[in-house]
């Protein structure tokens, strides 16, 4: 992808420095744009604060966070931009605006990429002149971290945008699925949000405390998954008939769970459950350690993934 050499990041919250600070990481030269005040600040601060674990992963040449402008004004952060990344509000009216900006503003060949959690590209690219162009590119979070990017196109995406936006992603170290089919929350998040449902099952009805939730997958299931998908090891628990056998011999308790798992509704006594369960993990923990703690370790094991190709 030569031709990509500055990237737009419009949206500079969580998401959006993340993105940034990965793209500078990367070597390319980073336009963002955000409206809300003091967003540069927060922005040049996240970035600062990212950039001594993308050293430790390893820069591209002549990569630099020097090389990040920002401008609150939309028209003037998209100059000179090649490729966009957008990470803006999860709300339908305010894409919409944004994208038909977007679209208003710059040359057809440049891509428009959504980070949108939820959202269908197919309504997004309603309000743009050039909605072959538009794609949704779902981020993992933390961006400048977990490589999967969900690549998705509306129903007037064309194939091209597609094919493009999988190379570029590729290409800078990410990987990159295609998901077939718009469906809300896309892929990894529908499958989060099947854990989610169960957990919060669990602790409602006074099965396991939070604690033990988190222990049960952090020191279970989720060291294998941090490795392989569940297909992977569903085949390796086969032994050597592989999945097949597994599905032969566990399929029929595999279905009655499905039929025993719960259907909780975040209400605001569950919300509160899980708070508290939440705080009492904690206590006595430094809370503002968890994430650079989480990252060093991330750093490390994709580190180790890297220096295998054994592993699908």
């Amino acid at each position: 992808m030569n031709d990509i050499r500055c990237i737009g990041v419009i949206g500079t919250g969580v998401i959006g420095a993340s993105w940034a600070a990965y793209f500078l990481a990367r070597g390319f030269d980073v336009s963002a744009s955000d409206p809300m005040p003091g967003a540069e600040d927060k922005l040049r601060a996240a970035v600062r604060a990212h950039w001594p674990i993308l050293e430790q992963m390893g820069l591209a040449q002549g990569a630099s966070a020097d090389r990040l402008r920002f401008s609150a004004d939309l028209e003037q952060a998209l100059q000179g931009v090649d490729f966009v990344q957008e990470s803006g509000p999860e709300r339908e009216d305010l894409k919409l605006a944004l994208f038909r900006d977007m679209d208003g503003l710059l040359p057809g060949r440049v891509i428009l990429a959504s980070s949108s959690s939820g959202l269908l590209m197919s309504k997004v690219q309603e309000a743009c002149f050039h909605p072959e162009r538009v794609v949704l590119g779902h981020p993992f979070n933390p961006p400048h971290m977990i490589p999967l990017v969900e690549v998705i196109g509306g129903a007037l995406t064309s194939a091209e945008t597609v094919e493009r936006t999988m190379a570029f992603y590729a290409a800078i170290g990410k990987r990159p699925i295609h998901v077939r089919k718009e469906v809300p929350g896309h892929i990894a998040n529908r499958l989060q949000a099947a854990l989610w449902r169960e957990a919060f099952h669990l602790v409602e009805q006074g099965v396991a405390t939070v604690a033990d939730v988190d222990t049960a997958i952090a020191y279970g299931p989720g060291l294998r998954w941090a490795l392989m998908g569940p297909f992977m090891n569903l085949h390796l628990s086969g032994g050597e008939g592989g999945i097949r056998h597994m599905l032969d011999h566990l399929g029929g308790p595999i279905e009655s769970w499905w039929d025993d798992l719960g259907t909780p509704r975040i209400t605001e006594e569950l919300k509160l459950q899980l708070a508290a369960g939440v705080e009492a993990a904690l206590a006595g923990r430094d809370g503002a350690q968890l994430a650079p703690t989480r990252d060093a370790l991330l750093a490390r094991l994709l580190e180790a993934k890297a220096g295998t190709d054994k592993l699908p």
